[in-house]
């Protein structure tokens, strides 16, 4: 997708439907996060976004990106691992927002040497860490933002990859977190139904982020998939980002516990 075709889709979707929402985003690491991409895409619509961080290196990034937003947006401190942290980062959004509608979870962390080499040699203190970063901590956060979206409903939106379900050379353990993060977002969205709740993942193609050089032969991941995929390409992070605001608006008022694929048609080849 061109400078100018991402410039015409930013200016296509733009509205005021998110007017007067409050967001909390996880997970923005830099400017070309998704958390980010779609960070920008909710502020495009109206809405007012919170944001999390872990270690200073972190907030300052997220610091110098979030004063780029036409509204004030409070950042927290969070380290998921922490039920301290979380419960600081509720109180936190109660006192700036009052309420929530939306969360978007993009947290997700591996050990290096987890995602290479053999699943079967996987250390037991990786494994836990990869779930409890990239899985726990979606129950974790649905449960602090349970009471804030009661009110008026609200929308859960999770990042997951095609590697919870296919093998994916050196995804290793993030695939079994991610497998365990989608059936979460099920259970999810079944017992928060009744509040008026949705809980959605977004399965994304290969994305050029920082999390993603992390793995090991992450270039020959994008080459193979631009390849093989139903639209001969890679999937740009706009269209991801724009899937998520989607899935949280009222655009997405029907839909719950559902996976959606945004991945240039990679994920329906068979040869």
């Amino acid at each position: 997708m061109s400078g100018a075709e991402t410039a015409q889709n930013e200016q296509v979707f733009s509205s005021n439907l998110l007017q007067g929402k409050k967001a909390l985003v996880l997970g923005v690491a830099n400017k070309r996060s998704i958390a980010w991409a779609i960070a920008q895409t909710l502020s495009r619509h109206g809405a007012q976004l919170a944001f999390t961080y872990q270690g200073d290196r972190i907030k300052d990034s997220v610091e110098k990106l979030v004063t780029t937003l036409p509204k004030k947006s409070p950042l927290f401190p969070c380290d998921v691992t922490k039920p301290e942290d979380i419960k600081n980062l509720y109180d936190g959004v109660r006192a700036e927002f009052g309420t929530l509608n939306y969360l978007v979870h993009c947290i997700a962390f591996a050990k290096k040497e987890d995602l290479e080499g053999r699943i079967i040699d996987t250390s037991r203190e990786g494994y836990l860490m990869a779930h409890e970063v990239s899985a726990y901590s979606l129950l974790t956060v649905a449960k602090g933002a349970e009471p804030l979206m009661e009110k008026e409903g609200g929308s859960i939106v999770a990042l997951t990859y095609l590697g919870s379900e296919k093998v994916v050379q050196n995804y290793n353990v993030m695939g079994m977190a991610k497998a365990s993060l989608e059936s979460g977002v099920r259970y999810l969205a079944h017992e928060l139904g009744p509040k008026n709740i949705r809980v959605n993942g977004v399965s994304a193609g290969p994305v050029n982020t920082l999390a993603a050089r992390g793995i090991s032969g992450f270039t020959k991941m994008l080459d193979f998939h631009r390849q093989k995929a139903a639209l001969c390409r890679n999937v740009e992070v706009e269209e991801v980002a724009n899937t998520a605001f989607f899935l949280l608006s009222p655009l997405g008022s029907g839909i719950t516990g559902e996976i959606i694929y945004v991945d240039a048609g990679y994920r329906i080849m068979g040869m």
